[in-house]
């Protein structure tokens, strides 16, 4: 099955509306498309107390939008002092003026709103290239990651997601045919394409934060990450190191125990439970290490209560997680924005579910600024060299649909 949306149909979409999100499973499950105008019922700021309450007085319908990580200042006595080029909102959420689902395969509804099909757009928007920068040498990378070996032999964490940006500036690029490029490369299932005014998220996440069913919510930290092999030998071996693995086993069983620790802050007793511990999946550009807790909400609990209950997720923090965040604000030099926070929905029966803003570009058509950061999780057993190298695998698919998309 060829994409739901080509770039020619999102383009007329974002002529057209504020406000469009996509949320692609690229066919692993139900896919939707969300669109407002300038006019729609939305929420666009920082304070958790007023976007608690304007979830709460609409909770009874759809809403859509994200949680950017730093809205942990208003969680934690934590502050971002660090340098951001992109200006996004730290949250965004807003009630979709017509709203279509898409079946696994690939069928199309039109959840609610009148909508009498997609128009195209053939502009002759020409993509120009331009150097992509990374913000921190090779060098400066590992002397961070060194000082960070030292907090944890210090006993001062135990684990610590350290990230880095690479970015390009003065950049003419269309997003639409740049979001198609990263998909078709990745297919991931939590892909997503957000356009809100002038800023841009273009997502291929692997990565479930939070999913709420019924009375059940389930997460399912990430880590651990191998590329895919050349051939099917190759492949197989690679599968079979990173199943194998026990630094990256033990990582993940850190993120684990934190995420049940957060989870029980909004579940019934003992319901808490890992379903399943270190298993590795398949995608199409790497291998990932997922486990999945789950446990039963509390009465009385409202939704955004159990989201921010695990936020931020603690594959994107470290632990201890406080400590963890302000160690990150230390040693990182990028605000981090809506990377590594959380985009999904709440749908009317107050069921959600809720990615994990990963391998994702962002970018702001105003000052034509677009920027990535990827990063990983470090271990007393972490070798800086090989945590470098794989931030470079997790960049490998976003630099190489850049790079396609300006040929």
């Amino acid at each position: 099955m060829g994409d739901l949306i080509s770039d020619q149909q999102l383009t007329w979409l974002c002529d057209n509306w504020s406000t469009v999100l996509f949320l692609n499973s690229n066919e692993q499950g139900d896919s939707y498309l969300a669109l407002a105008s300038s006019k729609a019922d939305q929420f666009a700021g920082s304070d958790i107390s007023e976007l608690s309450r304007w979830l709460a007085e609409r909770e009874n319908g759809w809403s859509f939008g994200y949680l950017g990580y730093d809205l942990k200042n208003q969680l934690e006595d934590l502050d971002s002092n660090n340098a951001d080029r992109l200006q996004m909102p730290d949250a965004l959420f807003f009630i979709p003026e017509i709203l279509i689902r898409f079946s696994q395969l690939g069928q199309m509804e039109v959840v609610y709103g009148e909508f009498s099909g997609f128009g195209q757009t053939k502009g002759n928007f020409k993509n120009e290239f331009r150097p992509i920068r990374w913000k921190e040498t090779k060098d400066e990378y590992i002397k961070n990651v060194v000082k960070l070996k030292e907090h944890i032999q210090q006993g001062d964490i135990y684990e610590v997601n350290y990230c880095h940006e690479f970015y390009s500036e003065d950049i003419d690029i269309d997003p639409c045919q740049l979001y198609t490029c990263v998909n078709e490369i990745t297919k991931a299932p939590f892909g997503v394409f957000l356009k809100h005014e002038e800023f841009y998220i273009l997502c291929s996440s692997p990565e479930r934060f939070v999913k709420k069913e019924g009375s059940r919510i389930i997460s399912q930290p990430m880590k651990g990450t191998v590329k895919r092999g050349d051939n099917q030998i190759d492949d197989l071996k690679l599968k079979n190191y990173l199943e194998d693995n026990q630094k990256e086993r033990s990582e993940n069983v850190m993120i684990v125990d934190l995420v049940r620790n957060d989870l029980s802050k909004v579940a019934k007793r003992n319901t808490v439970q890992v379903d399943e511990l270190c298993r590795v999946y398949p995608f199409k550009t790497v291998y990932q290490m997922i486990s999945t807790v789950s446990a039963e909400l509390d009465d009385g609990q409202s939704n955004i209560n159990a989201i921010l209950a695990c936020f931020p997720m603690g594959s994107m923090t470290g632990a201890p997680k406080v400590r963890s965040m302000e160690l990150i604000e230390k040693y990182e030099s990028t605000k981090r924005g809506v990377y590594s926070g959380s985009i999904g929905y709440i749908n009317d029966r107050g069921d959600f579910d809720f990615n994990v803003v990963i391998r994702s570009l962002h970018f702001n058509s105003s000052n034509r600024y677009l920027s990535a950061m990827v990063g990983g999780a470090i271990t007393s057993k972490s070798d800086p060299e090989m945590e470098y190298e794989e931030t470079r695998i997790k960049a490998n698919a976003l630099i190489l649909a850049i790079e396609k998309c300006t040929k």
